[in-house]
């Protein structure tokens, strides 16, 4: 298994999922959870497999020095071309997290690496890398694909034989990740070197909807509710993605 990088195939499938219900929760749970963490300051900011650059737009609408970091062509113009819309600059940088700390002169105060762990053949190996590029005293927006709540939403559709053969990740050229993340695995890796400040879990119940009555909800609907319950000790753990604030640990 090797990292995945997105396609033609993939940014169309991304595109069209931030043009509906599921990247709006996403996107505003992600931005609620900044929003109450970080100063007014301006900062310096690095996304971590960037995509197609809607937080990092966000952020630089907000005043914050934005670099964009991804791997993928596709991705990164369409992330060039959404800046240029919106009048705001940032710079742009195609290149794999395995090159950042070569093509990058200091640690920034916030480092975003959303979606991007659950589509590496070793996710733990991005964690030091993510720990150098952060500045003492700054932050990592961590938000990764929830092993837990793949395996829930199997249960609920009745589909035994996939959990007990563990088949949860998607294959060739699927879009489902590749390798879904253990929270509780992650944890363990990342305790001595970073504290986990804040957690959110993203969908928490959209996704578990019937689809007749997620064509029924308005979407102010579902964000408020979202948001309500992104952090209720009983629903945080379902959601589809989780939203970690970390801190990092002074190196010993």
């Amino acid at each position: 298994m090797s990292d995945r990088h997105f396609d033609d195939l993939a940014l169309r499938f991304a595109e069209k999922i931030y043009g509906g219900a599921k990247g709006a929760i996403r996107l505003a749970v992600l931005q609620a959870d900044l929003a109450e963490a970080l100063p007014e300051r301006p900062l310096r900011v690095l996304d971590v497999g960037a995509g197609l650059g809607h937080m990092a737009l966000w952020l630089a609408e907000r005043g914050h020095r934005v670099t964009l970091a991804e791997p993928a062509a596709p991705m990164l113009d369409a992330a060039r071309e959404r800046f240029a819309a919106a009048g705001q600059s940032a710079t742009f940088l195609q290149a794999p997290w395995q090159e950042l700390l070569g093509r990058l002169d200091e640690p920034f105060d916030l480092v975003l690496c959303h979606a991007v762990l659950e589509w590496l053949a070793e996710p733990q190996h991005i964690l030091p890398v993510l720990h150098q590029l952060t500045a003492s005293g700054g932050w990592l927006s961590l938000a990764f694909y929830n092993k837990d709540a793949l395996i829930y939403r199997n249960l609920l559709k009745g589909h035994f034989r996939k959990l007990r053969k563990e088949k949860f990740a998607g294959e060739g050229r699927s879009l489902t990740p590749q390798r879904p993340l253990n929270p509780r695995e992650l944890r363990a890796a990342m305790e001595s070197a970073w504290q986990i400040d804040g957690e959110s879990g993203v969908r928490v119940f959209h996704d578990y909807m019937p689809a007749e009555f997620q064509a029924k909800a308005e979407l102010l609907d579902l964000l408020e509710m979202e948001l309500a319950y992104r952090r209720h000790p009983a629903f945080a753990g379902l959601g589809r993605y989780l939203h970690w604030l970390c801190r990092p640990r002074p190196a010993c």
